[in-house]
């Protein structure tokens, strides 16, 4: 007697193939990764935004966002030193050498200072620690030519306009739904047409004047969704469980783009501007003479106050 199984296959449920969310195929995220950094500065180039926000990307221009990777050339370095001495000293980490890192290496950093890196290959992670390290070579040894290429390119990778008006324009993806690939998210205007070839609609961002926008990068502390969690910036956890419970009740925005009078030249302590509306500093002194003037020296006591006028703790990022 022959004796058959029959095996059928179980239909596959969904969102075994696919992550949760309607709309998330159609972000600029979920396109293909991609495999250079040319590719992924394309993905976000802001070049068409010029021509009819000349001003507001001559603000951002000169802002921290504009050059969120490279920095003054420190923050480069800094993810350098996070490999050197972090995850090359790390037991379990993968990496033994600049090769080895991937994009979930660098999202320690990146998540804030490159958030879009997550939609590009371990490829383009090797490219930028490459890069870095390759420009730190090139400025040690004076080789000017070979440094201002590698900064250029290390420039390209930024906080722009796409990553702020598309990309992490809606927090709460489920409730408002995804950012569309053809849409740009502003503080007004609700769905109305917009003059561009690829981004042919403008919609209200419901979170774009709200401190929670801001809170995607300047954050809350330690990073648990990371394998290896980081502990950053603090400044959204600060506002919202010290300045707000106090009664405050002003938005980054408003501190940061309108009272500053910088718009989208967003700045911290760098800028007078920022950090003399951040502290107010109050001195009092009085001279001490005593009475034997063959041996006087000068001497004073000082007392200064300094009182935080931040809406969170400063330090901080």
């Amino acid at each position: 007697m022959i004796t058959g199984i029959l095996v059928v296959a179980a239909p596959a449920l969904a969102g075994d193939d696919h992550p949760a969310g309607i709309g998330r195929d159609q972000t600029l995220a979920a396109r293909f990764k991609a495999k250079t950094i040319a590719e992924l500065v394309a993905r976000y180039d802001s070049e068409s935004c010029i021509e009819c926000h000349e001003e507001a990307h001559e603000q951002w221009s000169e802002s921290a966002h504009s050059r969120s990777l490279f920095g003054t050339g420190r923050t480069a370095l800094t993810f350098r030193t996070a490999i050197l001495n972090g995850l090359m000293t790390w037991k379990a980490s993968g990496v033994e050498e600049l090769k080895d890192v991937r994009v979930e290496h660098l999202m320690g950093c990146a998540k804030c200072h490159l958030p879009q890196l997550a939609d590009a290959t371990d490829d383009v992670a090797r490219e930028i620690v490459e890069s870095i390290d390759a420009w730190r070579t090139a400025y040690l040894d004076e080789d000017d030519d070979k440094a201002d290429e590698l900064e250029e390119t290390l420039l390209s990778l930024n906080i722009n306009c796409l990553v702020c008006h598309n990309r992490n324009a809606i927090t709460h993806k489920w409730t408002d739904g995804y950012p569309r690939t053809d849409t740009v998210y502003g503080l007004a205007g609700g769905d109305i047409a917009h003059e561009d070839e690829t981004f042919s609609r403008k919609e209200t961002s419901p979170i774009m004047g709200a401190s929670i926008f801001c809170g995607q990068c300047h954050g809350e502390g330690p990073n648990f969704e990371l394998e290896n969690p980081t502990q950053c910036a603090t400044a959204y956890g600060s506002y919202l469980f010290a300045y707000i419970p106090e009664g405050g009740h002003k938005t980054c925005q408003q501190c940061h783009m309108e009272e500053s009078g910088l718009g989208h030249n967003m700045q911290s302590y760098r800028a007078k501007v920022m950090s003399d509306k951040a502290v107010a500093m109050e001195v009092t002194t009085q001279a001490v003479v005593w009475r034997d003037v063959s041996t006087m020296r000068p001497k004073a006591t000082v007392e200064i106050d300094l009182t935080n006028q931040a809406g969170h703790g400063i330090p901080d990022g």
